[in-house]
């Protein structure tokens, strides 16, 4: 039922019924909803009211407790039409996430792992993100490093940005001319192509490149092992989905008896499940939010998912938090649209 066939009053008895439910997730009453919230009619016209909620499908009784609780489409009309999202963060807190954020180190994984993180502990719910397919970037230039007398760093820069590292390993010091020669080659056979191009026919690239002797051997490095050093970056293919704390998900109230916390669980200890959702939200452009029943995966009925997209180039990733449908979703909302802006700046 669309929330315009609401009456004005059911609406705002809908909307009260909602915020007293996501902060002390304990049923409603009609006497809590009229002292609590002003809604100018006496606790008898409440009760009538959410009779008539009930009986249209947006609150239900749990058990024969005398209040209310309200349901999957009680929260989608909540969204879609009672809610009033704050527009921006404050200047202080969004200064403070990016410092949390980036507390974690600068490479893409790192960022997304700590983003998922402090979304978490903001929200008390378990954060989720998903990187962007690198793979299918194309190289703009890459750059050898000696970390020591038989390592190197193989420092791709990728477009729109981004960049992956990849250590290759020497049987001994390599003179700087000869870095310098095999870079000026790798660069001029590999520039332009995709990750995954450059993996599979790395060594028929390399074949016939011409080196002085010194450079010879670091060149035949990348001719017989280059498949395998560019396996280090398979992951790019479909990145993995990341996870904040489960425990902060867990300590909520929805999760209090065994069967549900092992529920929970499940869902966790299955993250390719969540990455078969996350990777499914990329193209879509804004705020994504999915409840309860609207999920396709019948192990997600019990949770929101509300997600956005970030992009890195023309590629793009999915930042989130999935918790129980009692969730705070104006706080969500506002720091899941903001943490995906920062997550593209950040990155980019």
């Amino acid at each position: 039922m669309p929330p315009q066939a609401l009456t004005d009053r059911e609406r705002r008895v809908l909307e009260a019924v909602i915020q007293s439910y996501v902060e002390t997730a304990e049923p409603a009453g009609s006497r809590t909803i009229s002292r609590r919230f002003g809604i100018g009619v006496s606790p008898a016209t409440i009760r009538n009211t959410m009779s008539d909620l009930e009986e249209k499908g947006f609150l239900f009784h749990p058990h024969t407790s005398a209040g209310r609780v309200p349901t999957d489409m009680a929260y989608r009309s909540y969204v879609d039409s009672l809610l009033h999202v704050t527009p921006a963060l404050e200047a202080s807190a969004q200064e403070m996430l990016r410092g949390e954020i980036t507390a974690g180190g600068s490479a893409i994984e790192a960022i997304l792992r700590r983003a998922a993180q402090v979304l978490g502990v903001l929200t008390q719910e378990l954060g989720v993100a998903i990187g962007p397919q690198l793979a299918l970037t194309r190289l703009e230039r890459l750059e050898l490093v000696r970390l020591s007398a038989e390592r190197l760093l193989m420092v791709l820069r990728l477009t729109g940005g981004a960049a992956q590292s990849i250590f290759v390993e020497v049987p001994g010091e390599i003179a700087e001319a000869a870095l310098a020669e095999v870079s000026r080659i790798l660069n001029d056979r590999l520039a332009g192509l995709m990750l995954r191009e450059i993996r599979s026919s790395l060594a028929e690239r390399l074949r016939d490149a011409a080196a002085p002797r010194e450079a010879k051997e670091l060149l035949n490095i990348f001719i017989q092992e280059g498949e395998q050093l560019f396996d280090m970056a398979k992951p790019l293919d479909e990145p993995p989905v990341l996870l904040g704390q489960t425990s902060l998900l867990a300590e909520q109230p929805e999760f209090a008896d065994s069967r549900s916390l092992r529920r929970l669980l499940s869902l966790t200890d299955r993250p390719d499940a969540l990455g078969s959702v996350m990777r499914r939200r990329r193209g879509h452009a804004g705020l994504s939010i999915t409840i309860g029943n609207e999920h396709a995966d019948p192990d997600l009925t019990d949770f929101t998912l509300v997600t956005a997209e970030f992009h890195v180039g023309g590629l793009a990733g999915v930042i989130g938090v999935i918790g129980p449908t009692r969730m705070p979703y104006e706080k969500v909302i506002t720091l899941v649209t903001h943490t995906s802006r920062l997550l593209a700046e950040l990155i980019d």
